[in-house]
């Protein structure tokens, strides 16, 4: 077991979550001090205004501090336990000049001679490094969003001038960001992107309504802060457009009603969503322009090379969109069942993080709220969304036989980055999608 002499302090932060989530609540602490933490084990349940989740440990040693407890409210950075490291490094080799091995790791702190709170440890003697930052496994495999390790301050300061904290070294222990840091990068950059129309952008004061009448306040939820925060990021900084169209989908129904029994014997729901879903998919790489993101501050398009359609869920706490990855690979079985998946664990907050990741395209549904055409609301940061509202059976003149004949028409809303497409490219997209819907049987078991 380490001394004062030899002892090494790892302290474990709360990760970057991604998605700009900033902080959690502590629901559950599955560790105490004394515990062995070993690499993926849970220490302690979360949850973001996205998920709940398990927030696995990504250091080893025996827990000598836990700085959160239920109910706290956690951000980016803070710390949550600090572990011993050397003395379960050591364990594995015999102890030099002991005639007895090691104690066990249930009793670390009886093996110990009496000595200094873990806090002086660190400084004992000669000058020591402050405690080793551990670095999260949560965003492993995903270079382009590393872990970041800076305050909710320092975020906030990176957004309003326009630099992505993803691209800033820290110069703070373990690589954490400092405001400097962040102004240093700003003025490294050969040229700085525009600041957007949000900067600086205060809501207007409210009139004190009681004097009118009795009134409730009632706070925001986690989920409802977050839609209100990428809301209005999104409408502020995105030229939004919307087209909106008709298609008759009376043949697509049917091919519902066909494949209905074997989506069901394979778990799903085959509903009008899941073969949009394929549609879209099929119209995107069709369109690979609409399936992308702007780069403004390089004033680059960047072309999605995979299709992974996020699906605008409505759930008790709120409107989220997880994502189902891959769509142009599958067939509208294999989609009716994972979208019934996933609807239920979005309705029943099973979700975790990497759920609601890597969408390159948006499908929002309001046709069973009774909804017809609407405005959906770009999810940054796709270039575009499309909105499917309530069909209604009405008369079309069927010019063959010469009468009117009974249809079901479905409204379609189509958003996009103005910026990135003009009219002519949305109104292509749109008619793609009609004569797609038209003739679904040929798109309905590809994949």
């Amino acid at each position: 077991m380490a001394n004062s002499a030899t002892a090494s302090l790892v302290e474990f932060l709360l990760p970057d979550l991604g998605e700009e989530i900033e902080e959690a609540d502590v629901l559950q602490v599955h560790v105490a001090i004394g515990d062995t933490v070993v690499l993926e084990q849970p220490i302690l349940e979360i949850e973001t205004e996205k998920a709940t989740l398990d927030l696995p440990s990504s250091v080893v040693g025996v827990i000598t501090a836990i700085h959160v407890g239920v109910g706290d409210t956690i951000r980016t950075g803070d710390r949550v336990i600090t572990v011993n490291a050397a003395g379960v490094a050591a364990a594995p080799a015999p102890p030099p000049a002991q005639p007895e091995p090691a104690p066990p790791t249930t009793q670390p702190v009886a093996a110990t001679p009496p000595a200094a709170p873990p806090e002086e440890i660190v400084q004992a003697s000669e000058p020591a490094p402050p405690p080793q930052i551990a670095t999260p496994p949560l965003l492993a495999g995903e270079p382009d969003r590393r872990p970041v390790f800076a305050s909710p301050s320092v975020r906030r300061f990176a957004r309003e001038i326009g630099v992505d904290i993803q691209a800033v070294g820290g110069s703070g222990p373990g690589g954490r960001i400092s405001q400097e840091d962040v102004k240093r990068h700003a003025r490294e950059r050969s040229a700085a992107p525009p600041p957007t129309a949000m900067v600086g952008h205060e809501p207007a004061p409210l009139p004190d309504f009681a004097e009118f009448g009795p009134i409730e306040r009632r706070p925001l939820t986690r989920l409802r802060r977050t839609i209100k925060r990428n809301m209005t990021a999104a409408w502020h900084e995105i030229p939004h457009v919307t087209l909106h169209h008709t298609a008759d989908i009376t043949d697509l129904d049917q091919v519902r009603r066909q494949y209905r029994e074997r989506a069901e014997q394979a778990g799903g729901k085959l509903t009008v969503t899941s073969i949009m879903l394929k549609i879209a998919a099929s119209a995107l790489r069709a369109h690979p322009h609409v399936n992308s993101s702007l780069d403004a501050a390089r004033n680059e398009l960047i072309l999605k090379r995979y299709t992974h359609l996020g699906v605008a869920v409505d759930t008790p706490r709120g409107l989220v969109v997880p994502v189902i990855r891959d769509v142009d690979r599958k067939n509208i079985i294999q989609l009716a069942v994972e979208l019934t998946d996933v609807s239920a664990r979005a309705r029943s907050g099973d979700l975790g993080l990497e759920d609601f990741r890597g969408s390159s395209f948006t499908v929002t549904n309001l046709g069973g709220l009774g909804t017809g055409h609407f405005t959906p609301v770009i999810h940054h940061p796709n270039t575009a969304i499309l909105g499917i509202g309530r069909a209604e059976r009405r008369p079309v003149w069927d010019e063959e036989q010469e009468l009117w004949v009974s249809r079901n028409i479905v409204p379609l809303s189509f958003t996009f980055d103005h910026r990135v497409m003009d009219g002519a490219d949305g109104a292509r997209f749109m008619t793609w999608i009609a004569d797609a819907i038209r003739q679904p049987l040929v798109l309905a078991l590809e994949g």
